[in-house]
């Protein structure tokens, strides 16, 4: 019976996957825009990203074809953040930099850097972006030319990301591939009649003023783990403006993690919100991560020891089929497609963080990130560090 669970389960992962590459969009990345562009205010949040934080800002101080300012909030770094941001600032004028103040109660860090440095900004457009994150020269104009022409008021990007080391290679395709795969198909993701499905990547948000302002801001997301995924399911339930999630790999490339461990932490911390602490869709979504990994393998191999032939043809059919998927969706990302030969690791993997998530959550524990504690609901509880 759980053999023919999973061959059912793995036909609806294939579905899944067919169902984005029939409604992906992607945004072209120019050689020059066709008209002037708005001025823009680029904000990026940065706590303790010493790794990343000079390739990020120097790439968007290279921005062509179009007028704009880089504003970095600092967020009270304890490593050698704060010391590489006034080496650049005195580099570049253009570059602001926004000394964090320390975080209120009831705030989340992100939102808060977000908040201060929207305060800081001039433009009647503002991208915020990730200091792992590093851009192509024109990928700022290319982002607001495309948001304008298609008569966005927000738009969002599925970055580049850059597989380093093994476990990055090995965990997080399959699993930023489950997290699209849970929110819905593109299609309805993009579907401003359906404010169910919404998906938002906190790597690249552009948003006009007007409909930051008009959403309450970032004070609206101060209690938000997951900023960008509360931002789309705000912007898509308010009907006013229009929200847009595409494929921007040309756009930016990002390093988000760089261990087995922080993939861990750093989903950890997210999944428990991500579902709205919905213990039936956590707990059946464990479940099913798990009939499309590990659990197809082990019934091929047990069925073998049994001499249930067909029974375990059945088991590696699934797993094959869920690989194949994988691999040619992995590969629409502008990835290695060998990168789908992990696909039982990282979604395994995934049911795992699922449970620890709930786990924590639910016992009190909580999550930590940045050297600061949450709830992993909505607002923070006392810090590790709340300076």
């Amino acid at each position: 019976m759980i053999t023919h669970a999973c061959a059912a389960a793995a036909l609806s992962y294939g579905l899944r996957v067919a169902s984005y590459a029939s409604s992906w969009v992607e945004v072209p990345l120019l050689e020059g825009t066709p008209e002037p562009l708005p001025f823009l205010s680029i904000v990026v949040p940065a706590r303790d990203e010493e790794r990343s934080i000079e390739r990020c800002v120097r790439s968007l101080l290279a921005q062509q074809d179009l007028d704009c300012e880089v504003i970095v909030v600092d967020d009270r770094s304890s490593d050698a953040t704060p010391a590489i941001l006034e080496r650049l600032a005195g580099e570049f004028p253009r570059l602001r930099v926004v000394r964090g103040e320390p975080l209120p109660e009831g705030w989340v860090g992100k939102p808060w850097a977000l908040h201060q440095g929207a305060a800081a900004a001039r433009g009647s457009w503002l991208l915020f972006t990730d200091a792992d994150s590093a851009h192509a020269p024109r990928g700022a104009a290319s982002a607001l030319w495309f948001a304008r022409w298609i008569g966005a008021d927000a738009l969002s990007v599925a970055t580049y990301q850059e597989l380093e080391s093994f476990w990055e290679r090995a965990l997080l395709p399959s699993i930023l591939g489950m997290v699209f795969f849970a929110c819905g198909s593109l299609g309805q993701i993009n579907d401003p009649a359906d404010p169910k499905h919404a998906l938002a990547n906190g790597q690249y948000l552009l948003v006009s003023r007007a409909a930051l302002e008009g959403l309450g801001g970032h004070a609206a997301l101060k209690g938000e783990i997951a900023e960008d995924v509360a931002f789309a399911r705000r912007i898509k339930a308010d009907g006013r403006f229009r929200f847009v999630l595409a494929g921007g790999e040309e756009l930016a490339r990002v390093r988000m993690y760089r261990s087995g461990g922080e993939i861990w932490r750093g989903f950890t911390k997210n999944v428990f919100v991500g579902a709205k602490g919905d213990l039936v869709s956590l707990f059946g979504g464990a479940f099913y991560m798990l009939t499309i990994s590990a659990f197809p393998p082990m019934l091929a191999i047990r069925a073998l020891v049994r001499r249930r032939y067909l029974e375990a043809a059945e088991a590696a059919a699934c797993s094959l089929a869920t690989v194949a998927a994988a691999s040619w969706a992995i590969g629409r990302t502008r990835l290695s497609r060998n990168l789908g030969l992990y696909q039982p690791i990282g979604t395994a993997f995934l049911a795992a963080v699922t449970l620890n998530s709930t786990y924590r959550v639910l016992s009190g524990r909580g999550v930590e990130w940045r050297g600061r504690r949450y709830s992993g609901k909505s607002a923070p509880e006392s810090g590790v560090r709340r300076s």
